[in-house]
């Protein structure tokens, strides 16, 4: 059941009833307990499937297509190609891969804000002709290197113009959309539609609202000059669940309807990335080392336990130069649960006490702290932290600046959800060429595998 995020000859554990992601995760913590103490994921396939379900049930009238940065895991885009969804890629690489699965370049579109002339050469030569733009030099770079290219206008939503300082914002203007068709016109680029982006980080849903009547006025800009406009997308910013995806839904429903009615032949579509594999993924990482430090020394987080208590700073064996990269730019939204290795598979007790303590990658490098305070009981060497909601900006290349391995991934699917997919028309020979099914997680061996391939 081991496979690694460059491997595509992965396997997959079909678990059997009574048998669920709490115990695969307690048998790899005790395997690598005894073996090799690594950090490790296990993949939840299945809970892919759910969100999806999830999508069609809510928004059915918007096609997703997936974020391939956000987690480019093989067994991730095989199953999101199998269940039919489009492919956003940033750049040729992650173009190549959706293609090796049979995508066609219909269901591709190229979203990097900066492209680089070689990659839009790539583009244009296996037929990914949809591609967004937000400003002029772009646009002059499209027309010169790819003469099939379908332009999104890339506009900018009132949650990210004038936005934190220090974080790069994308999309134009709404003033400037009418010099840019003008270009468009002279440089005779095809432009098919608008692109927005709504970042999860924002709590108004009334965003979207003004994004959607920007787009409208976008795309009756664009009648005046000539385009026939057949596309609208409406970015990512999903965080995942379901309340989120309703009261979004909500919202743009109605004003689709008015704007970019059914029978208009608008394709809408969005750009959904962690919403489909943040909580399909858990992260398991072992303490490396660990310091005492006074508890003073921590000045915000948690409340204090007591000026007499010592605190403690820990270190792990997987840090922001790893998995936890997207801490770099945002704050991590899970807290871990304990594993004491000196009691196997058996979590602390409810009234063990509980110190402030901080979390840190294996680096020393002060950017490598993960958790800046929170409560835990006193840990030792070799016990582990687990985290969830880990699938999103996770799958990394280790960083040279240490030896530590780049974590193995361990995937599953209970049956129920196996017999979900086939119930929705995707049948194990049409499904992944690479996947293989076991009885069960804990039994795998070489004889009683099978593979789906015809």
């Amino acid at each position: 059941m081991k496979g690694f995020i460059d491997d595509a000859n992965y396997s997959v554990g079909l678990l059997d009833e009574g048998t669920n992601l709490g115990n695969v995760i307690d048998n790899y913590v005790y395997e690598h307990t005894l073996v090799r103490k690594n950090a490790f994921f296990v993949g939840d396939l299945g809970k892919i499937v759910k969100k999806h379900s999830q999508w069609q049930n809510v928004v059915a009238q918007i096609k997703p297509f997936y974020t391939v940065k956000c987690n480019s895991a093989p067994a991730v885009l095989e199953i999101l190609a199998a269940l039919g969804t489009g492919f956003a890629c940033s750049n040729k690489n992650e173009m190549a891969l959706v293609q090796e699965l049979g995508v066609t370049p219909e269901n591709i579109i190229y979203i990097s804000p900066c492209k680089q002339v070689s990659q839009i050469k790539y583009a244009a030569k296996v037929g990914v002709n949809i591609m967004t733009c937000d400003n002029e030099i772009e646009l002059k770079k499209i027309a010169r290197n790819h003469q099939n290219a379908k332009v999104l206008l890339h506009i900018a939503t009132e949650d990210n113009i004038g936005g934190e300082e220090g974080n790069m914002k994308f999309g134009t203007t709404l003033k400037n959309c009418r010099h840019l068709l003008e270009c468009a016109k002279e440089l005779d680029v095809q432009i098919i539609g608008v692109k927005f982006h709504v970042s999860s980080a924002c709590k108004e849903s009334q965003v979207y609202v003004h994004a959607l009547s920007d787009a409208r006025c976008v795309f009756d800009m664009a009648g005046e000059f000539g385009f026939t406009m057949n596309m609208l997308d409406i970015g990512g910013g999903f965080t995942g669940t379901e309340f989120q995806l309703e009261e979004v839904n909500h919202v743009i429903s109605p004003l689709l309807d008015i704007y970019f009615p059914e029978g208009s032949g608008i394709k809408i579509i969005s750009e959904p990335g962690s919403y489909y594999v943040s909580s399909a993924f858990t992260l398991a990482v072992n303490i490396i080392a660990k310091k005492v430090v006074e508890n003073d020394k921590f000045s915000s987080g948690v409340e204090k336990t007591g000026s007499d208590e010592p605190a403690f700073m820990y270190y792990m064996n997987d840090g922001v130069y790893g998995s936890f990269a997207s801490k770099l730019s945002e704050d991590l939204n899970t807290i871990p649960e304990v594993h004491k290795a000196s009691l196997l598979q058996i979590k602390y007790k409810d009234d063990e006490p509980l110190f402030t303590s901080s979390l840190w990658g294996p680096s020393c490098d002060e950017l490598d702290q993960i958790v800046e305070s929170c409560l835990l009981p006193e840990l030792n060497v070799g016990d582990w932290l687990i985290f969830d909601n880990m699938g999103a900006d996770s799958f990394h290349e280790p960083s040279a600046f240490n030896d530590f391995q780049k974590p193995a991934i361990y995937y599953m699917m209970s049956f129920s959800d196996w017999y979900e997919m086939q119930d929705s028309g995707i049948t194990s020979d049409t499904m992944m060429k690479n996947f293989f099914f076991v009885p069960s997680c804990f039994q795998l061996s070489q004889e009683d595998s099978f593979s789906t391939e015809a």
